[in-house]
């Protein structure tokens, strides 16, 4: 197997305090060795040249494959959600979708978890998981029959597979394009409370609790959401929760001039709840922070915004926007490396996103200070619908390996 040894690089160890220095030794496909570690004979010197090197990013929750924004942005795996035009909900899709990113970079399905993702009757989650599933998911729907969510968590446990929810009570959010304030007021947006994500999120807990299941929310955006999973957390559940950096740095007002990149689902929330969904990061409830990457094009987003779909194209700007948190002493780059690789590869149960002996060799070098701007008519996804256009922005995967092979 080919030796390579990275030398010179501040090394993001997700598991550390602190940007460490050494050596990453990798054999093959894998990291065999990090730290203060002699370089073998016969290995291949890698400079990094003083970057900061990481795990490669690992996207939990994408709704499309996109090679030249996850290249961008450092993603070197991505689990796809099941809401595609056939939603995955049997074994052939699943085989076919795992196929999708090679060589470029991994693709891990998550399985529907009902039928056409219509929220009454369980799919093959075995099947599926045999043919390479890595989670089960409810899409971008909350499943109303308790019942039925009871049979999913109680299967997928038994699987040992972690549910992925999406937290909105469908009968409050309805139709809603807007969360309930005084913007979706002055705009005439249908609009729904925002107590409707606490809603899902509690009844969702109590099934998790009665089933022994692992259930993440996939984007968790309220306060009385995060109070409820700091809850379930102290009490021992295997609850985790997301976000996406939409949440983190935009409020309900970024939807003013009916700007419909700023169209999300769930919607954006007020600028309280933005600023309890920065202390949930800072306070270790959040786990992960995905991209929720989502390129819609012209005919879907240039029509009135009630009627134009929910999404943005987050792949290239997750690793910038996230760097902005360490930068404003939230979390160190260590713990953001947590979130974005280390977290996501475990709850998927992938040998990925940290330097442990045997975890795969997806690795990125980082320029945390790299100045660029957010161009959504020159951005490299299949779409540029991102609320982010014209914004400056710093920090850029400078280099990108998977599988122990540079891209």
């Amino acid at each position: 197997m080919s030796k390579l040894a990275i030398v010179n690089g501040k090394l993001a160890d997700p598991a550390g305090q602190a940007l460490g220095s050494g050596v990453i030794l990798i054999e093959g496909d894998h990291i065999v060795a990090v730290g203060d570690v002699p370089v073998p004979d016969g290995a291949e010197r890698i400079d990094a040249a003083g970057l900061v090197v990481a795990p490669g990013l690992v996207d939990l929750g994408v709704f499309a494959t996109d090679k030249p924004a996850f290249h961008f942005g450092g993603i070197t795996r991505a689990a796809l959600m099941p809401d595609q035009s056939s939603p995955l909900d049997e074994s052939g899709l699943i085989r076919q979708a795992t196929r999708t990113g090679k060589p470029d970079f991994w693709v891990h399905p998550i399985a529907a978890a009902t039928r056409a993702l219509k929220g009454t009757e369980l799919a093959e989650i075995g099947m599926m998981q045999a043919a390479g599933a890595k989670a089960v998911g409810t899409g971008r729907q909350w499943i109303a029959d308790s019942g039925v969510m009871m049979r999913v968590l109680a299967y997928a446990s038994g699987l040992g597979l972690t549910v992925i929810t999406h937290a909105e009570d469908g009968g409050l959010a309805g139709k809603a394009v807007a969360t309930s304030g005084e913007t979706a007021t002055r705009l005439g947006l249908p609009h729904a409370p925002a107590c409707a994500e606490a809603m899902a999120i509690a009844r969702d807990i109590m099934l998790a609790r009665v089933t022994g299941a692992a259930i993440h929310f996939r984007l968790v955006t309220t306060k009385a959401g995060f109070d409820l999973v700091r809850a379930a957390k102290a009490e021992g559940l295997k609850v985790t929760c997301g976000i996406s950096p939409a949440y983190l740095f935009l409020a309900d007002n970024a939807v003013t001039d009916f700007r419909t990149f700023a169209l999300m689902s769930p919607p954006l929330r007020s600028e309280d709840d933005r600023k309890a969904s920065i202390a949930a990061v800072a306070d270790g409830t959040v786990d992960v922070i995905t991209s929720s990457h989502d390129p819609r094009g012209p005919e879907d987003k240039r029509l009135p915004f009630a009627d134009a779909a929910p999404g943005m194209a987050g792949a290239e700007t997750l690793l910038a926007l996230s760097l902005n948190l360490v930068r404003d002493g939230h979390v160190s780059l260590n713990r953001l490396m947590a979130l974005l690789s280390a977290n996501p590869a475990r709850i998927l149960g992938v040998d990925a996103g940290s330097f442990a002996r045997g975890s795969a060799a997806d690795l990125i070098f980082i320029d945390p200070d790299a100045p660029w701007i957010v161009d959504s008519e020159r951005m490299a996804a299949q779409a540029g619908n991102t609320p982010f256009d014209r914004m400056p922005v710093q920090g850029r995967a400078r280099r990108i390996m998977k599988g122990g092979v540079f891209l």
